[in-house]
């Protein structure tokens, strides 16, 4: 039975080809090379022929007494004399049932003359004879019936492409492919692949399931930020449960013809229920199953037709029909609710970014085909990469292996790979972009003000290294990375970041009594957090506990909305308390900067000099000047920020 399947899934398969305006253009220069072909084989035929001269009879005999003739021969009734010193041949005839000698005896010749003449005589046979006879006649008859049959055939082909154009395109991953992908290749997610569990187990052995009475849900949605392996824990389940998985975006269901994604949504459930078990894999299904009623484009609005069809198609699946839907999407709040209701898309499996244990085993699965030195160590990566995806840190690996290979080194170091993490969160080093003295100098104050205040506040994360090297958009930067990975932030942390962003600012217009364009970011970032912090964290002590929507908007109807809750009054003082918060910051920022100007001037020649610090060079230079980072974190009370 299963054989039979997919027989008939690889008969529905091939219904999916589709060749194209490529295939076209490739029919029409074949058939143009073919006739070139013929054109030019019919010429030498012709060319030949122009070669054979006609004479008569009796000038033929005149030639043969002169003894020019070297040969002749005879077909039928007709004769070609070959001549000496000629490769012309020269064509007549003789009469009708008369012997060739007896001619030539009549014309005069002796038998001596005869003698020296090499006669041949060829009966060529009945279909030899009517081939030469009717070969010109009947090759470009023949050329003319094969070119309309074959045009006939690409315009069948076109005209029967309209009829497939409602079919789906979904991609086929085989599953008796050595190449596919199983939950072994897929680190970290470890609660997203005990649920997925359940659905392999499912597709290998259903009958412990209807036995009791269970049904596995028919849909499974994959919710996670970008990068974080949605695809790929689906092409695993797949793998690992060995049935056939149809891969499709969801917006190739979209077309300017409206009823074409409707028809493909048929089309794909059918081809899945003929090869199942299987399972249908939808990337980006926010792209038809948006919320529908908004009133764009109407009844007949191609994304809802498409989206009404693959929730009847999913309503219409049997207990016993060995097909799952998949989805993966990064933004469900768009989501249209019809599709999260239970006995759809009623599984939802969250996928995070990964932590620090995750990390260091994904790290470890991008690089086992990679060569690697002795002294990498994944667990200090893993440690400097806090925020990373798992395509980041595919990127990760990949950029380490690059810069080994451009250094013609043949294995990747532990320093490839620190430089990529740097590479991949801001962009490659910009080593021509050349900064005069004095933009060295106010670079060098900016991030050296970034740093110590951080390094300073007890809530603030440490600094790992400082650069005042151009890096993708950044004219230098200042990398701090939290101890451990935290779900939660408190207040307090919150506070020491708005300062801690606002040192740049603060030290420029201490140290050189002006402003450049240079703290725009860190302005641009600190009036985020402060916004969110009042508006959606909380945490303002004039608000109290209250959530605003802040000026990103809401979700409504799957679509974001600017309206405000709040009167214009109540926004003027959102705003001023905003701005409090800044102040504030600045504030801190200025009094620590200002207490340990002496530690500022340090941190900032040494960064002219070397350009960049490492955590620990930078460490060392707070240590000289009595600063001990590690006491300072441990016990908030031994800075006086009052």
């Amino acid at each position: 039975m299963e054989k039979d399947n997919k027989g008939k899934f690889k008969k529905n398969r091939s219904v999916l080809k589709n060749k194209g305006m490529g295939g076209m253009w490739g029919n029409f220069f074949t058939t143009i090379l073919i006739l070139l072909t013929i054109v030019f084989l019919y010429s030498l035929v012709t060319e030949g022929n122009k070669k054979i001269e006609n004479i008569a009879l009796s000038q033929l005999a005149q030639d043969i007494r002169g003894g020019i003739v070297e040969s002749v021969t005879i077909r039928g009734d007709e004769i070609e004399a070959k001549y000496k010193d000629s490769d012309i041949l020269k064509k007549t005839k003789k009469e009708s049932g008369t012997a060739f000698s007896d001619t030539l005896v009549n014309y005069g010749l002796s038998p001596e003359d005869l003698s020296k003449l090499t006669i041949e005589i060829k009966r060529e046979s009945g279909f030899a004879y009517w081939l030469i006879v009717a070969g010109p006649f009947l090759i470009p008859l023949f050329f003319i019936i094969f070119l309309i049959w074959y045009l006939s055939r690409q315009v069948k082909g076109a005209g029967m492409q309209a009829f497939t154009f409602g079919q789906s395109n979904a991609r086929l991953a085989n599953p008796t492919d050595k190449k596919k992908v199983t939950f072994k290749d897929v680190a970290g997610a470890k609660e997203a692949k005990e649920e997925l569990m359940e659905i392999v187990d499912f597709l290998k052995n259903p009958k412990k399931f209807l036995e009791i009475g269970a049904q596995i849900p028919k849909g499974i949605l994959l919710m996670g930020a970008p990068g974080t392996g949605k695809t790929l824990l689906a092409r695993a389940t797949a793998g690992e449960a060995g049935v056939n998985f149809f891969s499709i975006s969801g917006s190739e269901f979209v077309e300017m013809f409206v009823g074409v994604g409707a028809s493909r949504v048929r089309d794909l459930f059918k081809l899945a229920k003929a090869g199942s078990p299987s399972i249908i894999f939808i990337d980006e299904i926010d792209a038809v199953g948006r919320a529908r009623g908004i009133g764009v484009g109407g009844g007949n609005d191609e994304r809802e037709q498409t989206l009404n069809q693959i929730l009847v198609e999913m309503d219409g699946f049997e207990p016993n029909d060995k097909v799952i839907v998949m989805a993966a999407t990064n933004r469900p709040d768009v989501l249209d609710p019809a599709i999260l209701r239970p006995g759809r898309f009623d599984r939802r499996v969250v996928i995070d970014l990964p932590d620090r244990k995750d990390r260091e085993e994904i790290l470890k699965v991008q690089a086992r085909n990679k060569p690697l030195a002795e002294d990498v160590n994944f667990t200090v990566l893993a440690e400097r990469t806090p925020g990373f995806s798992g395509a980041d840190l595919y990127s990760l690996v990949n950029e380490a292996a690059i810069l080994a290979a451009r250094e013609n080194r043949k294995k990747v170091s532990q320093f490839d790979l620190i430089r990529s993490i740097e590479k991949v969160m801001l962009g490659p080093e910009r080593k021509s972009h050349l900064l005069s003295e004095k933009e060295r100098k106010i670079t060098a104050y900016h991030e050296a003000g970034h740093a110590l205040v951080a390094s300073l506040l007890p809530n603030a994360d440490p600094v790992h290294k400082i650069s005042i090297i151009a890096r993708g958009r950044a004219g230098g930067y200042t990398l701090k990375l939290p101890n451990e990975d935290r779900k939660l932030q408190s207040r307090k942390e919150f506070l020491d970041d708005l300062a801690m962003t606002m040192g740049g600012y603060v030290t420029e217009k201490m140290i050189f009594g002006d402003i450049t364009t240079g703290p725009s970011n860190d302005l641009q970032v600190a009036t985020s957090l402060a916004r969110d912090m009042v508006t959606r964290f909380g945490m303002s002590e004039k608000f109290g506990p209250i959530a605003l929507e802040g000026a990103r908007g809401r979700a409504i109807m799957g679509q974001y909305s600017d309206d405000k809750d709040y009167s214009e009054k109540f926004a003027d003082e959102i705003d001023f308390e905003v701005s409090k918060l800044l102040t504030e910051a600045k504030e801190k920022a200025e009094k620590l900067l200002l207490e340990n100007k002496k530690v500022l001037d340090l941190i900032a020649n040494k960064l002219m000099e070397v350009e960049t610090l490492e955590r620990e060079e930078y460490e060392k230079l707070l240590e000289s000047q009595g600063i001990f980072v590690g006491d300072s974190k441990k016990d908030p009370d031994s800075l006086n920020l009052n």
